[in-house]
């Protein structure tokens, strides 16, 4: 959580001020910081939880498997992995962890639980 905080003064969050940053545990037990990196063509931009995950994956390779993703934000506000995002753990990690800010303090939840039905393709 503390690594995910840390990724925020990072994140380049020119449009909406709302700096997001994560962090990634890998089963091998690596850790791959991410954070929010906005455009000005808004559909461009990508979330910290995928520059994270994408970020693992150019180091460690494409086998790297998602033990847990911490979310956070500089606002300390409620905030959940996106849609897409969702479907990008689950991807790399079916069984991953995913630690955000909820309305009551930090919430850990299977990201099963958060994308029921995910799918990979075989």
């Amino acid at each position: 959580m503390k690594a995910a905080q840390n990724a925020t003064r990072h994140a380049y969050a020119r449009y909406s001020r709302f700096r997001v940053g994560a962090a990634l545990l890998t089963i091998k037990g690596q850790v791959f910081p991410g954070c929010n990196v906005e455009n000005a063509s808004y559909g461009l931009t990508n979330c910290a939880e995928r520059t994270a995950i994408f970020a693992a994956i150019a180091e460690a390779g494409p086998k790297m498997k998602i033990r847990a993703i911490a979310v956070a934000n500089d606002k300390g506000l409620p905030c959940s992995p996106c849609g897409a995002c969702r479907q990008v753990i689950y991807e790399f990690g079916p069984e991953a962890t995913v630690i955000f800010p909820g309305e009551k303090g930090w919430k850990q939840v299977q990201i099963a639980d958060l994308l029921p039905e995910g799918f990979k393709l075989k």
